[in-house]
C-alpha cells in the first residue's frame, strides 16, 4: 500500500483538529452530554469510518479496504469491552457527572499516543523480524483466556500505579475540573482527578498491548492500523455515556471478543509459519501452511459479534423476566398460621 506525505499529513491534521475541538467545547462547557447530543456525535464518527473505509477500497484497492474494516471492527469491539473498566474507574472514584467528559477525553489522548508508538514499534518489528507474529499469535490466545476468566471485569479501579500513588502522594477529595493538584496552605494536594487520569493513563497501556497484536493479525500497514485505531477511538467518549447501562447487558461480549482475539493468534502463527516457508504433511505430502483471508476474517468478526450481542440480550431478558415473575410471586414463606382455638370451660 503506497501512502502518500499528503495523505499521512492531512489525516494526522484531522485528528489533531477533532481532538482539538472536543477539548475547546468540553473546557467551555463542562457538562454530562445528552442522549441526542451523544447520538449524534456518534453518528458522525461511524459514519466517517464508513465513508473512509470506502474511500481507501476504491482509491487503495478493495484488499485494502476489507483489512480497514475487519481493523476498525475489532478494534472498536475492543474499545466498547474497555468501556467496562472505564465505568469501574469513575464509579471507584465516583467521578462527578459533569467531570467524566474530561477524564475520557485525556484517556482517548493518551489511548492515542501510546497505541500510536505501539504501531511505530509493531511496524519496525514486524520489518525487522518475521518471527514477531509468533510472539504476537501467542499473546492473543494468552489475553484470550485471561478474558474467559475475568468475563466479570471484576476490578475496584486501583491497579499497582494508582496504589502507589495513594501511599507516596498527599491527596484530597477536592475536585477541581481537570486540575491535577492544588495548593492549601502552602502545600501541593493531588486532586482524584490525579487518580482517576493515572488509572486511565495506565489502563490505556494495557489496552494498546492487546489491540495493536489484534490489529497487525489483520492488516501489516502501518496507516490503516492507525486510522483504524483513531476512529475506534473517536467515538469512545459519546458512547460511554449512550449506552450507559446497557454495557452490563452485554454479558457475553468478553467471550466473543476472546473468540476473536484467539482466531486472530491463530492466524498470525499461520501467517508466521507461511511467511517462513516452513511446510506442514497431508497426506504424506509437504504442502505449504495456508493463510485466512482476510474477508473470512471480517466475516468471522462480524458474525461473532452478532451472535454475541444478540446472545446478551437475550440472556439479560430472560434473567430479567424470571427476576420480575419471582418479584410479583406471593410471599407464602412469612404468611402467618392460625392458632389453634382454645377449648371452651364447661360452666356447668
Amino acid at each position: 500500500m503506497n501512502v502518500s506525505s499528503i495523505e499521512w499529513i492531512i489525516t494526522l491534521s484531522v485528528t489533531v483538529a477533532v481532538l482539538l475541538f472536543d477539548v475547546v467545547m468540553i473546557a467551555r462547557r463542562p457538562h454530562e452530554p445528552t442522549l441526542r447530543e451523544c447520538a449524534i456525535a456518534l453518528s458522525v464518527y461511524v459514519g466517517a469510518a464508513v465513508a473512509f473505509g470506502l474511500w481507501i477500497w476504491f482509491f487503495h484497492g478493495s484488499d485494502f479496504g476489507i483489512e480497514f474494516y475487519a481493523g476498525w471492527l475489532t478494534e472498536y469491539s475492543l474499545s466498547v469491552d474497555n468501556l467496562f473498566i472505564f465505568l469501574i474507574i469513575m464509579a471507584s472514584f465516583n467521578v462527578p457527572k459533569k467531570y467524566q467528559q474530561e477524564a475520557l477525553m485525556v484517556g482517548i489522548i493518551l489511548a492515542l499516543i501510546f497505541r500510536g508508538i505501539f504501531i511505530a514499534l509493531g511496524a519496525v518489528a514486524i520489518n525487522q523480524f518475521s518471527w514477531i507474529f509468533y510472539i504476537f499469535g501467542a499473546f492473543l490466545v494468552y489475553t484470550a483466556v485471561g478474558l474467559v476468566r475475568d468475563s466479570d471485569h471484576d476490578d475496584d479501579g486501583d491497579n499497582a500505579v494508582v496504589k502507589f500513588a495513594r501511599t507516596h502522594f498527599t491527596l484530597t477529595d477536592k475536585w477541581d475540573g481537570l486540575r491535577l493538584w492544588i495548593k492549601e496552605d502552602g502545600k501541593r494536594l493531588m486532586t482524584p482527578m490525579f487518580l482517576v487520569i493515572v488509572s486511565l493513563g495506565t489502563t490505556d497501556l494495557l489496552f494498546a498491548l492487546d489491540s495493536i497484536p489484534a490489529i497487525y493479525g489483520l492488516t501489516q500497514e502501518p496507516y490503516l492500523v492507525f486510522t483504524a485505531n483513531v476512529f475506534a477511538l473517536m467515538g469512545l467518549r459519546q458512547l460511554y455515556f449512550l449506552l450507559g447501562g446497557l454495557l452490563k447487558r452485554l454479558v457475553y461480549l468478553s467471550y466473543g471478543l476472546a473468540f476473536i482475539l484467539a482466531f486472530i493468534g491463530v492466524k498470525l502463527v499461520l501467517h508466521a509459519l507461511h511467511e517462513n516457508e516452513l511446510p506442514f504433511i497431508n497426506g504424506g505430502e509437504h504442502v505449504a501452511v495456508p493463510e485466512i483471508p482476510t474477508l473470512a476474517s471480517l466475516g468471522v468478526i462480524i458474525v461473532t459479534l452478532a451472535i454475541t450481542t444478540a446472545a446478551s440480550l437475550w440472556k439479560t431478558r430472560k434473567d430479567d423476566k424470571a427476576a420480575d415473575a419471582e418479584d410479583a410471586a406471593p410471599d407464602t414463606t412469612s404468611a402467618a398460621t392460625p392458632e389453634p382455638s382454645k377449648p371452651t370451660s364447661d360452666p356447668s
